[in-house]
């Protein structure tokens, strides 16, 4: 080669490993970026135990504010209307959960001894993080030993103080009460292994907590993430502690922006959302609530008072959560803000939001949840992020409670903000809104929320004519409750889809030892199958019975046979109903039009009469038919929940394991089938070949094939082994 040629060829390589490092840069730069998507969520809040009843509670403008229980403790003991008096609170309401004490230990493996000692905190986080975990349809047994990180905000433990000095000396107070443990043992229950982590902020530690957790799967070390907090008063310590600061409203609920602003209203509360990649929760079909677009985290720094808060440390917060969510501040159509109801800290919080919002053609709404369930401090930040979703769901906003008067210190005349104190509907247009908390200790967070992306799926021409419905608990009483409240469910969501109910009961959910199936063909039907089984009565659509309590899953192989049982119609009515069969053969419809000059669809399914029956018996027309096929009906039984623990191919069936294993891509694979029936000889050089390239696919099964081809290691490995397969081999793997 002569030098002017060597040179050419030396800056085509650099050129090409220029393309290569931008091509990388980008999707480092689009992975910092990406939104992350909010697939679950579920609280108690104070006369609201579900997102739903939640939801009613807000529009209703419900005040949730009582007088302390007398099983909390004497607040008369307590109580002194003077504020400043030692060892006193001049308040003596506030807004409480109830029932903190029900909680069934077993049903997550805890000893009844061990859970006497646990702070009811930490109770309430599993129970919360459970229901969060099947309303994103993520089986809990199915994420042991996951990337899947915990972010929590936790009160310091109450609970302790309210146990004598012999119960304090038990094995179990200090994994029962440390705040480390509320987060690790929710890790250990569900066999996690991504980041633990609590936070404790205060009032800003559940929505550091949801930054934290965006961080994490942005970077990858989380795949999944369980995000929120959990605050209970249990002794009257916190109550005396704050009024002593004089931080609390004397009539215990916080009147944000108002001029009778005088302190904040104390809450309690646990809540929780499941977040997840948005390319991610696409590709898995998750349900999508909401998106998360961008979030940030500072300190108020040299502010003019420890707890003092800061406008230009707020105002360049909120600045850097749009910047980190790429979302311009003309964007954003409502916040819901810290609005703790205190005479200093209010009109702050509003000239930060005017210093970044300000020059907008319409107002900003702005509003607080802590008006309606006081304010949860360690939990606040989680109760304002889920009000949020449920508002972009709804499209409205709800009511902002006790205000009456403007609070004067604010200058409602030249700052573009409104407060909307009736039912209001969200402004049109795309629903952009921030959420803000800001901690005592001057720890601060800011959360861009964004509506849930619509879906595009393609809709089935026809339903399949069946469904199973699958109900399990731990014992038949459960058992029992848990068909009561899908039949309560149905009643109140009469347009819920059956088949993604069906799927979700069965994929999305752990199964316990007592079981209950039903069988109907509309919602109609299935609520009558309901209604039967809650009288006890029978009927040839139910089935009840009990399986081994600590049983495996069990574990499947797919077998994909070898060439000749194709036939003209094969998989017809499935390519008419199944959204995913169709897609995968549709996407070898594109190859194989390009590759060979003709549609494996009008071939399989013709319109009129077939007529090239023969073109199907041939060598390249039957191989990647079948090819096609096989693998189409290994995407749709994945995509039912039903996934392999070894596939093993037997002859062309080789390509399809291969290809299920996770391989090579769906085009690869009928590249290599469409040169395999042209040329029987060269496949195995192809092969390889398509695999090496290909050496970015991280392989997840354990696959078994009659030909030797290759050996290739990963997490879990792929091998396509030389000689034929016996049985043995795949029983040890699935063992």
């Amino acid at each position: 080669m002569d030098t002017q040629n060597e040179t050419r060829v030396n800056l085509v390589k650099a050129l090409q490993a220029l393309q290569k490092t931008r091509q990388k840069l980008t999707a480092l730069e689009a992975a910092q970026h990406e939104p992350i998507a909010v697939i679950g969520m579920a609280c108690r809040f104070p006369g609201a135990d579900s997102p739903e009843a939640f939801w009613e509670l807000l529009c209703q403008g419900v005040d949730t504010v009582q007088a302390v229980p007398t099983e909390r403790w004497n607040m008369a003991d307590y109580y002194d209307p003077m504020p400043g008096t030692p060892g006193k609170s001049y308040v003596r309401e506030a807004a409480f959960l109830t029932k903190i004490d029900e909680f069934d230990p077993q049903f997550f493996g805890i000893a009844p001894r061990e859970a006497t000692s646990m702070d009811p905190q930490h109770r309430l986080l599993l129970e919360t993080s459970w229901e969060a975990l099947e309303r994103a349809g993520q089986a809990p047994t199915a994420l042991r030993n996951s990337k899947t990180g915990v972010f929590v905000g936790v009160t310091p433990s109450e609970y302790i103080l309210r146990l004598d000095e012999a119960q304090r000396t038990d094995t179990y107070v200090t994994t029962g009460n440390s705040v480390i443990f509320a987060a690790g043992r929710l890790s250990y229950v569900l066999g996690l292994q991504g980041p633990n982590l609590v936070i404790d902020t205060a009032c800003s530690a559940s929505l550091i907590g949801i930054h934290l957790a965006c961080e994490s799967l942005r970077r990858g070390s989380s795949d999944l993430a369980l995000a929120g907090g959990v605050h209970l008063m249990l002794s009257p310590h916190g109550h005396v502690a704050m009024s002593q600061m004089q931080a609390l409203a004397p009539d215990g609920r916080s009147k944000a922006f108002d001029a009778a602003a005088n302190g904040f209203g104390r809450g309690e509360g646990c809540g929780i959302v499941v977040l997840k990649r948005l390319s991610d929760a696409v590709a898995d079909r998750d349900p999508i609530l909401a998106l998360i677009r961008g979030s940030a985290m500072n300190h108020d720094g040299p502010s003019s008072g420890l707890t003092v808060p800061s406008a230009t440390a707020q105002a360049t917060l909120i600045r850097r959560a749009l910047e980190n969510g790429q979302v311009d501040a003309s964007e954003v159509q409502y916040i819901e803000a810290h609005g703790t109801g205190t005479a200093l800290g209010d009109p702050i919080e509003v000239r930060a939001l005017a210093a970044v919002f300000g020059e907008r053609a319409t107002p900003l709404l702005i509003g607080a949840v802590k008006t309606n369930i006081g304010h949860l401090e360690e939990a606040a930040g989680i109760a304002s992020l889920i009000k949020v979703i449920l508002a972009m769901q709804h499209q409205e906003i709800p009511p902002h409670l006790h205000l009456h008067h403007p609070n004067p210190h604010i200058d409602w005349a030249t700052t573009n903000v409104r407060i909307p104190t009736d039912r209001t509907p969200w402004p049109a247009g795309k629903k952009v809104a921030g959420v803000s908390s800001f901690g005592l200790s001057g720890s601060n967070a800011h959360v861009v929320i964004e509506e849930a992306p619509v879906r595009t799926e393609v809709t089935t021409e026809k339903d399949r004519p069946c469904h199973l419905l699958t109900l399990s608990a731990k014992d038949t009483q459960a058992l029992r409750e848990l068909a009561q409240r899908y039949h309560k469910f149905l009643q109140q969501q009469p347009e819920s889809a059956l088949g993604d109910l069906c799927y979700t009961s069965h994929a999305g959910r752990n199964h316990f030892a007592q079981r209950l199936s039903l069988t109907a063909t509309s919602l109609a039907q299935l609520q009558a199958n309901l209604a039967i089984y809650a009288t006890g009565q029978s009927s040839p659509d139910i089935m009840q019975g009990s399986a081994p309590e600590h049983q495996a899953p069990a574990k499947v192989a797919f077998l994909f046979t070898g060439q000749g049982s194709q036939y003209s119609g094969m998989g017809r009515e499935l390519y008419e109903t199944q959204p995913t069969f169709r897609a995968t053969l549709d996407r070898c419809d594109v190859v194989l039009r390009e590759s060979l000059g003709r549609s494996l669809i009008e071939l399989l399914y013709p319109t009129t009469a077939p007529t090239h029956d023969e073109l199907l018996t041939s060598h390249v027309w039957g191989q990647v038919a079948t090819f096609a096929l096989e693998c189409a009906l290994a995407d749709l039984w994945r995509a039912w929940g039903v996934q392999p623990a070894v596939v093993l191919g037997h002859s062309l069936g080789d390509f399809a394991a291969a290809y299920t294993a996770g391989v090579f891509t769906l085009e690869d694979g009928l590249r290599l089938v469409t040169t395999r029936g042209r040329l029987m000889e060269t496949a195995v050089g192809r092969m390889v070949a398509v695999m090496a390239s290909a050496a970015e696919v991280v392989p997840w099964l354990a696959g078994y094939a009659d030909v030797t081809v290759a050996v290739i290691n990963g997490p879990k490995s792929v091998v396509i082994a030389g000689g034929q397969t016996s049985v043995t081999q795949v029983t040890d793997q699935l063992q």
